[in-house]
Parts: C-alpha cells; sequence; structure tokens
C-alpha cells in the first residue's frame, strides 16, 4: 500500500523543540507508513481578514500543502494553557476565509511534550475544539500528553525508553488505522 502523506505542523519555533523531536520520533517509527510533509509554520504573515478577496501567496501555499495530504499531525507545545499563537495564527490562515478551509473533512491527530507533568493537556483539549469546528476527523484515542526528559529522543530520532517507545508505536498503529478509516 502507498505511504499515506501527513501535514504535519509542529507548534514551537525553537530550534531545540521537544514537540519538534518528538515529530521526529513519530516519523521514524512510522517510516514505513507514513510520509511526513513538515509545514513551515513560523515565516507565515498574520491572519488579516482584510486581505480574504486577495490572500497572500504564503496562505495559497500553506493551503496547498494541506489539501496535498492525506491527514494532519499536530504536535504542540503548551503556552499559558493553551496552543502557541503561531501554531493558531497558521490554523487561522489555512482555515480562512470562511468557506475556503483546507482542513474540512481531513483526518487528524494531536499529540505534545513538555516538561511539565500534565504534559500538554489544556494546550491539546483547545486544539482539538478548534479542530473540531474546523470540521476536522480528530483520532479520539489514545491522547498523548508526553512528559519529556532529556534524552527520551536522541539525535536520529529514536525513543530511547521502550515503554514511551512502545506506547508512540500505538500511537502511530491507530493513526493510520484512524486516516485509512476516515478516508474509507
Amino acid at each position: 500500500m502507498d505511504k499515506r502523506k501527513i501535514a504535519v505542523f509542529v507548534g514551537s519555533l525553537r530550534e531545540g523543540s521537544f514537540n519538534r523531536q518528538l515529530a521526529r520520533a513519530l516519523e521514524r517509527l512510522g517510516e514505513d507508513r507514513l510520509e511526513f510533509d513538515h509545514v513551515d509554520i513560523g515565516s507565515l504573515p498574520f491572519y488579516n481578514q482584510d486581505f480574504d478577496g486577495d490572500y497572500p501567496q504564503e496562505g495559497i501555499a500553506l493551503k496547498a500543502q494541506v489539501r496535498a495530504a492525506d491527514a494532519v499531525l499536530f504536535v504542540t507545545p503548551e503556552y499559558n494553557r493553551s496552543v502557541p499563537g503561531v501554531l493558531k495564527n497558521a490554523i487561522d490562515l489555512a482555515s480562512r476565509p470562511y468557506g475556503d478551509s483546507a482542513f474540512a473533512g481531513l483526518p487528524a491527530a494531536v499529540i505534545g511534550a513538555s516538561v511539565g507533568a500534565i504534559g500538554t493537556a489544556m494546550a491539546q483539549q483547545h486544539l482539538r475544539n478548534i479542530l473540531s469546528y474546523l470540521d476536522m476527523a480528530v483520532m479520539p484515542q489514545p491522547e498523548a500528553y508526553l512528559q519529556f526528559k532529556d534524552g527520551l529522543v536522541d539525535e536520529d530520532g529514536r525513543v530511547t525508553r521502550q515503554d514511551t517507545r512502545e506506547f508512540l508505536e500505538d500511537f502511530v498503529d491507530r493513526f493510520v488505522e484512524w486516516i485509512d478509516r476516515q478516508r474509507g
């Protein structure tokens, strides 16, 4: 079977981002079935309703990248108990103007990592609400709130703890099943 193409939104711009490391680990775990297409959200203009009639090229390219995907993976940190502004901006650009959302009908999964004990639970809840409104089929289980510790993912994208690797393998397996179920 062909690999499913996944548009990957990492909600952190930081060079050593835990969530970017997590995305790389998921890519490595799913490389036999998934093709990850990382979305650059750091260079996007701020969404402004004034340009709905004359959409910026960056927004048009973002929508094309999302529409070319079979599903979307959101890997998000938690900032002030919610999603980072840069991620929300990218979602706004890809979903506007009203009636022209690139996300509508696409399967999605949400995951995130933080140094905090509750991981990214609040950010993920907010993100799930947003994605539901955008008519995305968000994978309900397993929910994945990872507490990230140094060395959890090595420089090659391998998960170093067996229990965490097994959990993430299950996450990837379930995401593939979810995509297949949603895409028919």
